[in-house]
């Protein structure tokens, strides 16, 4: 029989069902109109800026790394070969230049035993709940709205996500006692709630310092883990401390990202997992283990363009990224004030003004859907995110989410007029 011809065997019921739930099919949307949409303006996506892109600096971070073998850790060029073309340990080669630049950047003291290196953080988040997912009890909090990553992690990992408040301070405190109280009277065991205290996506919201200690008082009284994304808190104009560095009672697990500060196509991230385990060592050692049977390991070549980038500038990412940084606060203040120009005298239409990070909330009396999202980029050529996929479908459907990281002055001048245009036409 021609293969051509062989029966159907497959459906999606008989499917893992993440694949079908509106969450999954939300990270493909906006590349799928990109690419139908090529000339529409992008406020949606949050990439990094890519001006100072440059082919050759990832030779150089190379060879500052083999340099670093070579006279720090003493290898010969055999050695130095290996390290970049084997497969390398499954926690990955750079930990201890991880644990400098934490230490450097974000008064983090990590002992490298303590870190795996990961494939982006979207596996540090894969392998985090992987582990903490033991029985059907189990469950994270989160913010509503929450990254929609998070949710995926949780998907593949059948780990319910129960919602927690989120103010114009960042995650509620008070309302996870209340959701802690909730889940012990439903008889379920909350293992962790995740958190991004710094300019978080999708909202751009920060906790300040009160909030942050009271959040972690609220993990060590109730014995849960914090699991803290902080893929933004170096594009602020003010710094806060990380919980991670706060933390007294070993409650954070801190997931790191080098998408943002580092190179996204390099796809390295990491994990902090300092936790004793009880006859297991650390909590690290645990997620190696299954990232042993996922992943294998993370790229040394991908770890050692990170590390050149790290030792060539004294383990300090916020040096690195020194213009990043400032052309996301310049992008972040044309924006707010381009919205202000074009639709401060809307009835209806707010935004929030975030002190730092990607991303800026508008909300407006009208239905923000993906429909909408199509319409604005066939007929006024601009994208954005609708905010109801970071509330898993069940919120959000009048907000969307801008990001100003990619955008020249010109382009979020033009691209908040189209928006503006889009708006003011589909108002009451």
């Amino acid at each position: 029989m021609n293969s051509i011809d062989v029966p159907t065997r497959l459906s999606m019921e008989t499917l893992h069902g993440s694949l079908a739930d509106p969450a999954i099919a939300s990270m493909n949307l906006l590349n799928e109109l990109i690419d139908e949409y090529p000339m529409a303006i992008s406020m949606a996506a949050g990439r990094p800026y890519e001006e100072f892109f440059d082919v050759r600096l990832v030779h150089d971070y190379l060879e500052a790394y083999c340099d670093h073998l070579r006279h720090d850790r003493k290898m010969d060029e055999a050695g130095v070969t290996r390290t970049l073309f084997q497969y390398g340990t499954t926690k990955g080669v750079i930990a201890d230049l991880i644990a400098r630049n934490l230490a450097e950047d974000e008064n983090i003291a990590a002992a490298p035993e303590s870190v795996v290196v990961t494939v982006g953080c979207q596996e540090a988040m894969f392998l985090v709940l992987r582990a903490l997912r033991a029985d059907e009890r189990d469950v994270l909090l989160a913010p509503a709205p929450t990254y929609v990553g998070l949710t995926g992690s949780a998907l593949l990992t059948d780990t319910p996500v129960w919602p927690v408040r989120s103010t114009e301070n960042g995650i509620d405190p008070d309302d996870l006692v209340h959701q802690l109280k909730r889940a012990d009277e439903a008889g379920k065991r909350v293992r962790a709630c995740y958190v991004a205290p710094n300019f978080a996506n999708p909202t751009g919201t920060s906790m300040d310092l009160p909030s942050r200690h009271r959040l972690l008082e609220v993990a060590s009284d109730h014995g849960i883990l914090l699991l803290e994304d902080n893929a933004y808190g170096l594009f602020g104009e003010d710094r806060l401390p990380s919980l991670k560095s706060l933390d007294r009672a070993g409650t954070v697990v801190y997931l790191g990202s080098f998408a943002k500060t580092g190179m996204p196509g390099a796809r390295v991230g990491y994990v902090v997992a300092d936790q004793h385990v009880a006859g297991g060592g650390l909590l690290a050692d645990q997620l190696s283990r299954l990232k042993g049977m996922l992943t294998v390991n993370t790229s040394p070549i991908s770890q050692a363009v990170v590390a050149g980038k790290l030792l060539l500038n004294d383990f300090s990412l916020i040096k690195a990224n020194a213009r990043e940084t400032a052309i996301y606060r310049r992008n972040l203040h044309l924006t707010l004030g381009e919205l202000t120009r074009r639709l401060g005298a809307c009835p209806g239409v707010s935004w929030n003004t975030p002190k730092g990070g990607f991303f800026i909330t508008v909300t407006a009396p009208l239905v923000v859907d993906d429909e909408l999202l199509e319409h604005a980029a066939r007929d006024h050529g601009v994208l954005f995110t609708p905010m109801h996929h970071f509330y898993g479908g069940k919120g959000g459907f009048n907000q969307l989410r801008l990001s100003i990281s990619l955008l020249t002055p010109e382009l979020i001048e033009e691209g908040v007029a189209r928006l503006a245009a889009l708006l003011t036409a589909r108002l009451p």
